[in-house]
C-alpha cells in the first residue's frame, strides 16, 4: 500500500511498530512537519494518529465500513483524508495525483525481491 500511495504523489512511509509490537501500518509525512500514523493500535477500522513531534496534535476517527475495505478503498481513503482540522475529514474525491515519489528500500528491497526492478 504504501508503494502505491508513493504512486500517486504521497509521502507515505512504513510506519515502524514501538518495541515490542509487531503491529505495522504507515506513516503520512504532512507539509507542515506533522505525520498522520495509520493503524497501528491493531484495531479493525481505519483510523489516524496525527502528531508533531510525537505529541497528539490531531486525529481521524474510525472510517465507518473501513474494518471491510479492499486495499484500494484503504488506499483511496488515506489519499482523500483532509488533515486541516485538528478532526481530520474525508474529502468525497482524492486530489488530483502529484508526481509520484520513488519506492523506499533501496538496496536492501532488492535483494529481498531477488534484484528484480517491478
Amino acid at each position: 500500500m504504501v508503494d502505491a500511495l508513493r504512486e500517486l504523489g504521497v509521502p507515505a512511509h512504513l510506519a515502524q511498530p514501538r518495541a515490542g509490537v509487531s503491529q505495522f501500518g504507515i506513516r503520512v509525512a504532512l507539509p507542515d512537519g506533522r505525520e498522520a500514523i495509520w493503524d497501528t493500535d491493531g484495531t479493525a477500522g481505519l483510523e489516524a494518529q496525527v502528531l508533531r513531534d510525537g505529541v497528539l496534535v490531531g486525529f481521524v476517527p474510525h472510517i465507518t465500513g473501513s474494518e471491510n475495505f479492499t486495499e484500494q478503498q484503504t488506499i483511496d481513503a488515506i489519499a482523500r483524508t483532509d488533515y486541516d482540522r485538528p478532526i481530520a475529514t474525508q474529502r468525497r474525491t482524492a486530489p488530483p495525483p502529484a508526481p509520484p515519489l520513488p519506492r523506499e528500500g533501496g538496496f536492501f528491497r532488492r535483494f529481498m525481491d531477488g534484484f528484480r526492478e517491478n
